[in-house]
C-alpha cells in the first residue's frame, strides 16, 4: 500500500486517461453495475453546479487503479451526490486494496459515506452500521417477476392491475409511458416529492439550490448507457403517479417515485411500478433497485436485497466515538414510540 499514491483532481480537470480508466474499472466490476458509479452521474453533480472532485489512486508505475468521487466540505469528504447517492464507494477492479484512509489527503480529515456499497474489507474499521437495499429482479418483465416475488409482492401486482382497471373506468384511459423527456411532469415530480417531504418531515432535497437543475440535466442526458428516465401514469388528464430515475446497462435505479395523494385510495405507486416491471424487457433493464429502506412496499415488492453501510473514516477516535453514538441514535430512533420526534433529532445528529 505503500506504494500507491493518491491526488485529488477536480472533476472537470481530468483527463482523458483518468476518464478511460474509471470505464474500464468499472466494466471490470460486476458490483458497480448502478448508475451512481457511472461518471455520468459525477458529470451530471458538477455541471449543476455542486463541485466534484476525484481522488486518483495510482500504482507505482504510474496506473490509475482506483478512482473515488466526492464533494469537500472544508476538512469533510462525502460521495459525489450526497445526500441522495444511494450508493456508494471507489470504483476498482475486483481484488483491489482500497485503503479508505489514503482519501484522507489534500486537507482532507474524514470521510463520511451514508450509502457505501458492501464488500470493501478494507473500510471495516469504520462501518458504524448496515441497512439493506432492496432490489427487483425483473428479467423476464411482469411474468419473470411474479414467478420471484413474495406472495405479498404478487397480491399487490393483483391489486395494481384491478385499481388501473377501476381507474381507467372512473377517470379515463390509463396511459404509462416509461421514458419521456418532459419538462412539465419532472416539475410535478419535484412539486409532489416537496410536498410529501413536508408532511412526513423528512429533509427537503430540493431546497438546496441546482438539485432540482441535477434532474433537469440527467433527464436531458440520453447515453445509451448512461441516462436519466421519467416514467409517467396518466389516467386521462390526470398525473396519477410518476417516477425519476437513473438507469445503466440494464441497471435502472428507482430514486424519486411520486403520486398524487388526492388518488392514493388506488395505490397509483404500486400502479406505476408494476409497469416499469412490464416495460423492463423493452428498457434491457433487468434489475430495478429500490435504494436503502425499509419502507413497506419495498419489502413487499423486493426479491432480494444487498447492503449498505454508514460510518466514518477519521484519523481522530474521539470522532469515531461521537459518530458511533450517533448512528445509535438514528437506530433508536427507528424502533422508539417517541417516533418523529427522535427521527428528526437522528436525522440533526447526522447532518441531513
Amino acid at each position: 500500500m505503500n506504494a500507491m499514491t493518491a491526488t485529488m483532481i477536480a472533476f472537470d480537470r481530468l483527463g482523458a486517461a483518468e476518464l478511460d480508466a474509471w470505464h474500464a474499472l468499472r466494466a471490470k466490476n460486476p458490483l458497480l453495475d448502478s448508475p451512481y458509479f457511472h461518471p455520468g452521474f459525477a458529470a451530471a453533480v458538477h455541471a449543476s453546479g455542486r463541485p466534484v472532485t476525484v481522488t486518483v489512486l495510482r500504482d507505482a508505475g504510474g496506473e490509475v487503479i482506483a478512482l473515488l468521487a466526492g464533494h469537500r466540505d472544508g476538512a469533510l469528504l462525502r460521495p459525489v451526490g450526497w445526500p441522495g447517492a444511494d450508493f456508494q464507494g471507489p470504483v476498482l477492479a475486483p481484488g483491489t486494496a482500497f485503503d479508505p484512509r489514503l482519501l484522507l489527503t489534500g486537507g482532507v480529515r474524514a470521510f463520511a459515506f451514508d450509502h457505501l456499497l458492501d464488500g470493501l474489507a478494507e473500510a471495516e474499521p469504520w462501518v458504524l452500521s448496515r441497512r439493506p437495499s432492496p432490489f427487483l429482479d425483473v428479467t423476464g418483465g411482469l411474468d419473470g417477476y411474479l414467478g420471484r416475488a413474495s406472495k405479498s409482492g404478487k397480491d399487490n401486482m393483483g391489486q395494481a392491475r384491478r385499481r388501473a382497471a377501476k381507474a381507467g373506468r372512473e377517470l379515463g384511459e390509463v396511459r404509462f409511458a416509461a421514458d419521456v423527456v418532459d419538462a412539465a411532469a419532472l416539475d410535478r415530480v419535484i412539486e409532489l416529492k416537496r410536498a410529501q417531504y413536508r408532511t412526513t418531515g423528512a429533509a427537503d432535497y430540493f431546497a438546496e439550490p441546482g438539485r432540482a437543475e441535477l434532474l433537469t440535466r440527467l433527464m436531458h442526458t440520453r447515453d445509451p448507457d448512461f441516462a436519466g428516465v421519467l416514467s409517467t401514469l396518466h389516467a386521462g388528464p390526470t398525473l396519477l403517479a410518476a417516477h425519476f430515475g437513473l438507469r445503466s446497462g440494464g441497471v435502472l435505479h428507482w430514486w424519486f417515485p411520486v403520486y398524487d395523494p388526492a388518488f392514493g385510495q388506488l395505490s397509483p405507486g404500486w400502479m406505476l411500478l408494476r409497469e416499469l416491471v412490464s416495460a423492463a424487457p423493452a428498457l434491457g433493464v433487468t434489475r430495478i433497485d429500490l435504494g436503502r429502506g425499509d419502507d413497506e412496499y419495498k419489502r413487499r415488492a423486493k426479491t432480494g436485497e444487498c447492503q449498505v453501510a454508514q460510518g466514518l473514516v477519521t484519523g481522530n477516535r474521539v470522532r469515531l466515538l461521537l459518530r458511533r453514538a450517533q448512528e445509535s441514535a438514528l437506530a433508536t430512533a427507528k424502533t422508539s414510540a417517541a417516533g418523529p420526534a427522535l427521527r428528526y433529532l437522528a436525522r440533526r445528529l447526522r447532518g441531513r
